[in-house]
C-alpha cells in the first residue's frame, strides 16, 4: 500500500480528521458500509470521504479498504500487547509512552470543557458514574476522590438492563459520568437516552477528538491512550481525573478542607478504638 496509517497528514481538514477518528475508532462498521452509507452517518460529502481517501494516499475507496483488511486492524488484546512491547520490553520506553500520551491528552483536552466538568461536578446534587471493563477501575478511582470531597457519589451498574434500573435513581440535578474512550456503548447509548427523558446533565471522559453529535454528552473529557491497534494505559485518565479532583477541592474552598479533616477525624478515632 502507499500509506502507513501511522503516517497521518498534517493538513487534514476537520472533516477528514472527524472520517479518521471514526475509521479508527469503528473500523468493523467502516469496513461494511458504502461510501453512501459514511457520508450519511457523518453528515459529509461523498465528494469530502473521496478527497480523504486520496489525500491519505490511496487509489479509492475500495483501495482503502483493502489496505485496512490487509493491515489487520482487528487484533485481539494479545497482539496489541505484544505490538506495544515490541521485541523487548525496556521500561524506560514504556514511560516514554506515557509521557507521549500525557503530552497528546493536554493538546486534545478543551480548557473550557475541564471548567465546566468542575463546575457541573460541583452544583451536582448527587454523582453517578458508569464505567465497564478496564475502565471500571477509573469509575472506581473518581468515586473514592469524590467522596472524600464530601460528594455524594454512587457507581452505576456495569453492564446489562441493570444499568435502566440504576438510572431510574438518577434525578434531574444530578450528574452522570460515563467512561467512553473507544465508542458508545451500549450503556453509553442507554445513559444518553434516558437523560433526554429524565433530564440529568451527562459528562463523559472521551478518547475520540471528533463525535458524532447524537453520540455527545453535556460536557467531554479527552484522554489519549494510544493508537488504536496498540495497546491501551489508563495512565492518562488516572492523571486527569486526579488533576480534576485537586482542581475541584481548590475550587470548593473551606468545604472541601472540611470534608478532608472530617475523614482524617474519623480515621484517627477508630484507631484510636483499637488500640485500647
Amino acid at each position: 500500500m502507499s500509506v502507513d496509517f501511522s503516517m497521518i497528514p498534517e493538513d487534514l481538514t476537520k472533516s477528514e480528521a472527524h472520517l479518521l477518528d471514526y475509521i479508527q475508532n469503528h473500523t468493523d462498521e467502516f469496513m461494511f458500509s458504502s461510501i453512501g452509507d459514511i457520508s450519511a452517518h457523518l453528515g459529509i460529502s461523498v465528494a469530502t470521504v473521496s478527497r480523504f481517501v486520496r489525500h491519505m494516499g490511496f487509489a479509492d475507496f475500495k483501495d482503502l479498504k483493502r489496505y485496512l483488511a490487509k493491515a489487520n486492524y482487528h487484533q485481539g488484546p494479545a497482539a496489541k500487547m505484544k505490538e506495544s512491547m515490541g521485541e523487548r520490553f525496556l521500561i524506560d520506553d514504556w514511560l516514554a509512552s506515557g509521557q507521549y500520551a500525557l503530552d497528546k491528552t493536554r493538546e486534545g483536552l478543551d480548557h473550557q470543557a475541564f471548567e465546566q466538568a468542575l463546575k457541573a461536578i460541583e452544583q451536582a446534587h448527587r454523582v453517578f458514574i458508569h464505567g465497564k471493563s478496564a475502565s471500571a477501575s477509573m469509575a472506581e478511582l473518581l468515586m473514592f476522590r469524590l467522596r472524600r470531597l464530601g460528594i455524594e457519589t454512587m457507581l452505576l451498574p456495569r453492564a446489562g438492563s441493570e444499568i435502566v434500573e440504576g438510572l431510574a435513581q438518577v434525578k434531574k440535578d444530578d450528574l452522570v459520568i460515563m467512561f467512553s474512550f473507544s465508542k458508545l456503548s451500549r450503556e453509553g447509548q442507554m445513559i444518553l437516552a434516558c437523560q433526554k427523558e429524565l433530564g440529568y446533565r451527562t459528562l463523559a471522559f472521551v478518547g475520540r477528538r471528533f463525535i458524532p453529535e447524537k453520540e455527545c454528552a453535556d460536557i467531554q473529557l479527552y484522554v489519549y491512550r494510544g493508537e488504536p491497534n496498540a495497546y491501551h494505559s489508563m495512565g492518562s485518565a488516572a492523571c486527569l481525573i486526579d488533576g480534576l479532583i485537586v482542581a475541584l477541592s481548590t475550587q470548593m474552598g473551606q468545604r472541601s478542607t472540611d470534608a478532608l479533616e472530617k475523614v482524617h477525624q474519623l480515621k484517627l478515632k477508630l484507631i484510636s478504638e483499637e488500640e485500647r
